[in-house]
């Protein structure tokens, strides 16, 4: 019998030997069901040998082959690059590609009922009353029709039985529309055309092609690869395209742009879907039928039959990085997935990241810049306040500049924005009998207060208690005052100061779901808000018409902590941030509060001068060897007491292999040194760009045997510090 070597959706380190009964056909690529010690597991075939004679192996069976496509050979080599590259165990990796397995059958089907002829028999009012809903509702299952009849489900099997109602199996997960390439996109300039026109002669020509989508705000970059998306599918019909969006809020928005480019809305995959339609989204992915996909970063592991093309939205954004699990950032990780496919990547941004720069100036990508926005709109003018000499009054948060700005804006009709990357109301609350800041139990995290639950929150574990009345520590009543703005903070101040004004707050707590994020940013495209307080996600890639004004509360809190990026981040976030203003025919405008007004990234930003800031980042990376120009990796160490992190911290350092250019720093406590009762501890890894960093962390982890209660983490290209 022939042998089918086996990776499971398990976290193991390598594939298992199984037997393939008569008749069954198996090739490499398949997903089969196969017996791990008493149950069944879901697989895919590796290879497929002949039996070694003489051997004597006693080998089970391979228990069934879904009968779904293959995986293809490129999807096959990205999940082992994939492996390698992030240091996980492939079975792990595997299990990101086969997340929904019911996608592996057919689509289940459910009875409905519609109209089959004049009734044979006498009909009761009851029964007159389900015939006159099946006229109106059409095609429907038994207990929507019951319902819509004020009847039982009875009443609906006596009509089948009399001849009057008919079953008809309907498949539950439908088929996605075909997107139309034909219907008329918008109306390009000349620097739109000639960008439109080279993506669209790189997807024609086929192979493998990066670039770099170089757009200001407001530039027009989603209808330039919505041209190059028109001619794939123009040319190859079975061509699949995935677009990578950095946050599912955004999902709901550019959904309503793609059904009114192409007629049909894409296939949806982020993790805010049900079951259901993930079953569905990757059922139809797998068959091939699913033309164009769009989600979130895990999107990029969906088995595509056929991918051509990537586009990667925003592609500079922060959560693009995986933190959580497999660690990995989607942008580089579509990069290298789009060579294995012989596709084309699409990197779009107005802010690309410093690595996207240096690799589109080292001749890696082709870079095409759009420089201007279309028609009147233009970009804003950009101020900053010092608030050193132009302080906000005492208990306010908003200088007399911003006020003012605010209020006129109102007057002319106009809508505002005020950015303040801080959830709830206060990030911090303090006793004022004892001093004692308030924290999540097990961790170090402060509790951030929110006044419109009237609870205390830990951000990062989740932790949520109702507001005390007295101090946990010293029983002081009515002693524990919020610390410092949050979004709510501000709103309050906001109301204060505009009575009148419509004022909603635009954050992960108000905007939980696709459904309410598409309601509030619906309602401020359509001006019934006046001002809109949020968080980072208002930065990201909303257009509303009449906003003419940015207020930016706190734009010195990304400056803060070790991040080797936070200049560039705060930047990014801060130039998205004022894009938002001006985007049609009035012009628009942009206050920064700072407290460093002479910041690099500050200065840059007053002068939008995003060339000569980056030049400045280039030169500090350089020098100091980090990302680009070098490479970094982390190991994080978990365990549930001081002394055992410590311990296993030295066995790890004492591991470490000697290798020429390597730097190792650590072991040392994590910024986070203790979280949900974990003490962590901290190494980092600076290498050459020459050097197989992910190889050398392999051999690291691979000499380790620590004690079950310790956890470890890779993470290759580190974003996050903490």
């Amino acid at each position: 019998m022939p042998i089918a070597r086996i990776l499971f959706t398990m976290p193991l380190p390598e594939p298992f030997d199984y037997t393939v009964p008569e008749g069954m056909d198996l090739v490499a690529g398949s997903c089969v069901a196969a017996p791990v010690g008493p149950y069944d597991r879901l697989g895919m075939v590796v290879d497929v040998l002949a039996d070694q004679p003489g051997t004597n192996r006693k080998l089970k069976a391979v228990t069934a082959v879904y009968d779904v496509p293959p995986m293809s050979a490129a999807m096959r080599e990205f999940l082992t690059w994939a492996s390698r590259y992030t240091v996980t165990r492939p079975g792990t990796i595997l299990a990101m590609a086969l997340r929904a397995r019911e996608a592996l059958v057919p689509s289940p089907v459910e009875l409905r009922y519609q109209l089959a002829g004049p009734p044979e028999g006498r009909l009761t009012p009851a029964r007159a009353k389900v015939l006159e809903q099946a006229a109106a509702l059409g095609r429907v299952s038994s207990s929507e029709l019951a319902a819509a009849a004020g009847v039982s489900s009875g009443v609906i099997k006596g009509l089948v039985g009399m001849g009057a109602l008919e079953e008809v199996e309907e498949v539950v997960d439908l088929p996605f529309a075909a997107p139309n390439p034909d219907l008329p996109g918008a109306v390009l300039t000349g620097e739109q055309a000639s960008a439109a026109e080279e993506l669209r002669e790189g997807v024609r020509k086929g192979g493998f092609a990066a670039y770099l989508l170089d757009g200001v705000t407001g530039s027009g970059k989603t209808e330039v690869y919505f041209e190059a998306i028109a001619e794939l599918l123009r040319s190859d019909p079975e061509a699949q395209i995935l677009v990578l969006l950095p946050e599912i809020a955004l999902t709901q928005a550019i959904l309503a742009r793609f059904d009114a480019r192409f007629g049909a809305a894409p296939a949806p995959w982020h993790s805010g879907l049900n079951p259901k339609e993930r079953r569905r989204t990757m059922r139809e992915v797998l068959h091939g039928r699913a033309r164009i996909v769009i989600g979130a970063r895990s999107a990029l592991f969906l088995p595509f039959r056929k991918l051509k093309l990537i586009i990667v939205d925003e592609e500079h954004d922060g959560s693009y990085k995986q933190e959580d699990g497999v660690t990995y950032h989607a942008r580089d990780l579509a990069v290298m997935r789009a060579k294995l496919e012989e596709g084309a990547v699409v990197l779009a941004s107005a802010t690309p990241a410093l690595e996207t720069v240096v690799n589109a100036e080292a001749g890696r990508y082709i870079r095409l810049r759009l420089a201007a926005r279309p028609g009147t709109a233009r970009l804003p003018q950009i101020e900053l306040i010092d608030l050193r000499r132009a302080p906000p009054e005492k208990g306010k948060w908003l200088s007399p500049l911003l006020a003012l700005s605010l209020a006129e804006t109102l007057a002319a009709g106009e809508q505002s924005l005020l950015f303040l990357n801080r959830r709830g109301y206060a990030p911090l609350v303090i006793c004022k009998a004892c001093g004692e800041k308030l924290k999540s139990p097990g961790t170090e995290n402060w509790l951030t207060e929110h006044r419109y639950s009237g609870r205390l929150v830990c951000h990062l574990t989740g932790y949520s208690i109702a507001k005390p009345a007295t101090c946990p520590k010293c029983g002081a009543a009515d002693s524990l005052m919020g610390v410092g703005p949050g979004v709510e903070r501000v709103a309050e101040e906001v109301r204060v100061l505009l009575p009148n004004a419509r004022i909603e707050i635009f954050s992960s707590d108000t905007a939980q779901g696709g459904e309410a994020t598409r309601g509030i940013v619906e309602r401020m495209a359509a001006s019934e808000i006046d001002v809109l307080i949020g968080t980072q996600i208002v930065a990201k890639g909303h257009n509303f018409p009449n906003l003419t004004l940015v207020g930016v509360v706190d734009a010195d809190s990304g400056l803060k902590g070790g991040d080797l990026r936070a200049g560039e981040r705060t930047y990014q976030l801060l130039s998205q941030v004022a894009g938002r203003a001006g985007r049609a025919e009035r012009p628009g405008r942009a206050y920064v509060q700072t407290y460093t007004p002479d910041n690099p990234a500050m200065q840059a930003l007053a002068a939008n001068d995003r060339d000569g800031y980056l030049a400045i980042e280039r030169e500090v990376r350089s020098e100091l060897g980090l990302p680009p120009f070098g490479r970094l990796a982390a190991i994080v160490l978990s365990a549930p007491t001081a002394d055992l992190a410590d311990k296993a911290a030295l066995e790890i350092a004492a591991a470490a292999p000697n290798s020429e250019g390597i730097e190792l720093f650590g072991p040392a406590p994590a910024p986070i040194t203790v979280l949900r009762g974990r003490h962590r501890r901290r190494f980092l890894v600076k290498s050459p760009r020459s050097v197989d960093l992910s190889a050398y962390m392999a051999a690291w982890v691979g000499r380790l045997k620590l004690p079950s209660q310790v956890r470890l983490a890779v993470d290759i290209d580190p974003y996050s510090f903490l």
